[in-house]
């Protein structure tokens, strides 16, 4: 190992050793995106067709008198995405704590990213 390379691992163990858990969690969580090859929500701009990975921190119901949803705010350690079903008050596998990766264009709403009715896939829980 050369000088340089040991100050780099160095660096990285003061890092990880000063970061408070939520830095952790984050990193944590654009690692585990990238892998799932999610894009970083934040760089998601509105119009964009993505692929987003991470974990979903909320998860509420909506009930409205014309069309009922259900939105769940997704973290990737960048950012939130909120991903938003149309007419469904409930989906299976679908809570806060769930990893997931979600597809579709986003839109803006109130200057929030949005997927409205995203495909998604659940992952395995960890």
């Amino acid at each position: 190992m050369t000088t340089d390379d040991s100050r780099v691992s160095l660096r990285r163990m003061l890092r990880r050793l000063t970061a408070s858990e939520a830095e952790i969690e984050a990193q944590e969580l654009l690692r585990v995106s990238a892998e799932s090859g999610g894009m970083p929500a934040g760089q998601c701009r509105g119009g964009q067709l993505v692929s987003v990975a991470g974990r979903l921190r909320t998860v509420v119901y909506t009930p409205r008198t014309n069309l009922p949803t259900l939105e769940a705010d997704l973290y990737d350690g960048s950012d939130v995405v909120t991903l938003v079903w149309l007419g469904r008050r409930h989906i299976a596998g679908i809570e806060p704590g769930r990893h997931l990766t979600a597809r579709g264009r986003v839109a803006l709403r109130d200057d929030r990213k949005v997927i409205y009715n995203p495909y998604y896939e659940l992952e395995p829980s960890r």
